[in-house]
């Protein structure tokens, strides 16, 4: 016999309440959807959303012990219409040990080794010849400069791509995927649910034929990138990896590394400009970095593993930005048996949606929630996923590339505050619809603080 469920409503037949839950808002608070639901029922409620039976969940502890379940009672899985456009054979719809497979073949390419030897100096100069671009612009919007920085350097590194010798503009398609996979799912020309299925296939079409076109060349050139990693793994007879996998793989990883860290990084630059005690104590930490390579003799431009780890305060920022920015509207899991959940059954089959702003704007584990305020994680480690702290996610499904995310936006702080200055022209307002956007971008005026350089270069 089927348990008690929790409270909540179905909303209509077959769209459930999608209408609310997509419904656009400019707040930081906590979604009107879920606040207004936690409110009626608790922290535990049901709810229907694209055609598709879903429990909430906004308690902490349910929460952490659901990732920790990982496998177990629940897996992770998302909407059949948002699978449908991340693809049935993505990352995100695969478990065990085909997920820890693939999640150590990501890692090879940003785990903490790679990080250190490569990234790092990679990073670096992409970050400078972007600024120096920048300041050479009468105004950039910041999302769109930074989404084509971040595409640039992770296309590159995945498949040797680049935009500006290729007649398929991979970019654009990417645009489009990005515009509409939040969006409501209504396959509709003309709708951004329909584009972005569009913008999905040719993405794809440009992955697959460049897999094709190493593989089917008499002499097998190396471009060492993750695309080579991923023929050596189909050569292997025993290896998971085939063609579709590895095509879902590095669009996946496109998606993830360049969106979310862009939206990041926009998000950075509005809040360390709307705040600036914020930015005088981040230049008096970058610049205290220049005046010690000053002092050994030797200026440059490139940051060292341990300047980096230095970084404190920094580092404190990041965490700040990602914890009040809430890019992630929610993580789904499945229940694989029913689970049983103080008074409340979760029937097997049923999703389970865990929202991470709930958590990250909580009274009880952030004093005025609301309020950018770095100061807050003095003294703290800062780990990438807690019970109070889950952007990254949480459990064995914690996302791999949470760390590299960190160092670009560290090392795009370094550069910006201690080299340029910049003034807001325009925009920098947010639309929730449930996904991140800023309708009017996030215009800057940039140019270069030439005393500041020059001032440390006469140390030499």
């Amino acid at each position: 016999m089927l348990g008690k469920l929790p409270p909540g409503s179905m909303g209509l037949p077959i769209i459930g309440e999608t209408i609310q839950f997509f419904s656009p808002h400019r707040l930081y608070d906590v979604p009107p959807f879920m606040k207004h639901r936690m409110a009626r029922y608790g922290s535990l409620f049901r709810t229907s959303l694209v055609g598709q039976k879903i429990v909430v969940s906004t308690d902490p502890e349910i929460n952490y012990d659901l990732f920790q379940q990982e496998n177990k009672s629940a897996i992770l899985h998302y909407t059949e219409s948002f699978i449908a456009v991340l693809g049935q054979q993505s990352l995100l719809n695969q478990h065990g040990v085909v997920h820890k497979y693939l999640r150590n073949l990501i890692l090879r390419l940003v785990g903490p080794a790679n990080l250190k030897e490569e990234l790092l100096n990679d990073i670096n100069n992409q970050t400078l010849k972007h600024l120096r671009s920048w300041a050479m612009c009468d105004i950039v919007d910041i999302k769109e400069a930074a989404s084509d920085m971040i595409f640039e350097y992770f296309s590159k590194k995945m498949m040797s791509y680049d935009e500006s010798k290729n007649p398929r503009k991979l970019k654009a398609n990417y645009d489009a995927f990005m515009h509409g996979l939040l969006a409501f799912p209504l396959n509709i020309q003309g709708t951004a649910f329909s584009a972005c299925l569009k913008g999905r296939k040719n993405v794809t079409k440009v992955i697959k034929d460049t897999l094709k076109e190493r593989r089917s060349r008499v002499s097998k050139s190396t471009h060492h990138d993750f695309l080579d990693d991923l023929l050596e793994e189909i050569a292997n007879e025993d290896a998971m990896m085939n063609e579709t996998i590895a095509v879902e793989l590095v669009f996946m990883l496109l998606f993830a590394s360049h969106e979310t860290t862009s939206t990041s990084l926009t998000f950075l630059v509005k809040f360390i400009s709307d705040n600036p005690k914020v930015l005088s104590e981040l230049t008096e930490e970058h610049e205290a970095i220049l005046r010690n390579r000053g002092n050994s003799g030797e200026y440059s431009e490139t940051i060292t593993w341990d300047e980096y780890k230095s970084m404190t305060f920094t580092h404190m920022v990041v965490n700040e930005t990602v914890r009040l920015a809430n890019i992630v509207p929610g993580i789904f899991r499945k229940a694989v048996k029913d689970i049983k959940i103080n008074e409340y059954t979760i029937p097997a089959g049923w999703l389970i949606m865990v929202v991470p702003s709930v958590a990250h704007l909580d009274e009880n584990n952030y004093e005025d929630p609301c309020v950018f305020n770095p100061w807050r994680w003095e003294g703290k480690e800062l780990h990438l996923g807690s019970k109070s702290f889950m952007a990254f996610g949480g459990g064995s499904r914690l996302c791999a590339g949470a760390d590299v995310t960190k160092l670009y936006l560290v090392i795009f702080v370094h550069h910006f505050v201690t080299k340029y200055r910049w003034s807001i022209i325009k925009g920098g307002d947010v639309v929730r619809k449930p996904g991140v956007v800023f309708p009017d971008g996030l215009h800057i005026q940039v140019s270069e603080k030439h005393q500041v350089i020059e001032r440390f270069r006469e140390k030499i």
